[in-house]
């Protein structure tokens, strides 16, 4: 047998057929909802730390808020490895704008704008970006709350639920918020919705994580874990129909 140099190797490789390139068409290690809610002194966001592997609960303390800059806090559902990949770029252009050294910082509004625009640019290459991002911060004295999706859409509003919160949590918050409400009943709210989707949602668990955004700057809570009930009758005695007495 003919000993293989690095001549025909490259020969081989020349000639080998050029395989399209691929793009990720289906997300692998995902997280669910986001929720965030306008509150007197400024922001509160929550999320599960849950990292689910398909239908597999994997792993379970993947926080997905994260401080960015000295004044925005950003939280993401979907992929957890777009998120990464979303940081990183983040970090390049404060690094980037750290060089230039004029005494102007990145803010929330720039950061908003900018996951707009990168996210709408993936989805026209058909190389989507897996994500819901939640950006929360100050922006000359004025709060920021907006919610960024997969295909470049962008808006600010009040309270924001992404995933399955949407459908579950996002009906509660209309229901209760109310404007310049305590932070304490804030936190009530937001627990009581991430209740309802550990309840309701299988890609969720109880331990959360809390973070806010005031002027007095950016606080993310360590994991904890909330106070959860299963003995409830309905729960017990899960059948369908409300005749039955049952919750499905």
């Amino acid at each position: 047998m003919l000993q293989q140099t690095p001549q025909t190797f490259a020969l081989k490789t020349a000639m080998a057929p050029h395989f399209p390139v691929k793009h990720t068409t289906s997300p692998i290690v995902t997280g669910t909802s986001v929720l965030a809610i306008k509150y007197c002194d400024g922001v509160m966001m929550m999320a599960d730390t849950l990292g689910s592997y398909g239908r597999m609960s994997r792993f379970r303390n993947m926080q997905r808020l994260k401080k960015v800059g000295e004044s925005t806090l950003l939280g993401a559902s979907g992929d957890i490895s777009d998120f990464q990949a979303v940081q990183e770029m983040i970090e390049r252009m404060r690094v980037r704008d750290f060089c230039i050294d004029d005494g102007a910082q990145v803010d929330s509004k720039e950061i908003f704008s900018y996951l707009s625009r990168v996210t709408y640019n993936r989805r026209n290459k058909f190389d989507l970006l897996w994500n819901s991002f939640v950006v929360a911060g100050f922006t000359k004295g004025k709060i920021l709350l907006g919610v960024v999706d997969k295909l470049g859409n962008a808006y600010e509003e009040k309270y924001i639920a992404t995933g399955y919160g949407a459908h579950l949590a996002l009906p509660l918050m209309r229901e209760k918020h109310v404007d310049n409400m305590s932070e304490a009943d804030a936190r009530k709210l937001m627990e009581m919705c991430m209740k309802v989707l550990y309840y309701r949602d299988c890609r969720t668990i109880n331990k959360i994580q809390r973070a806010t955004v005031t002027k007095a700057g950016i606080q993310v809570s360590e994991p904890y874990v909330l106070d959860t009930e299963w003995e409830f009758k309905t729960f017990v005695n899960a059948k369908a129909g409300g005749d039955t007495g049952g919750s499905w």
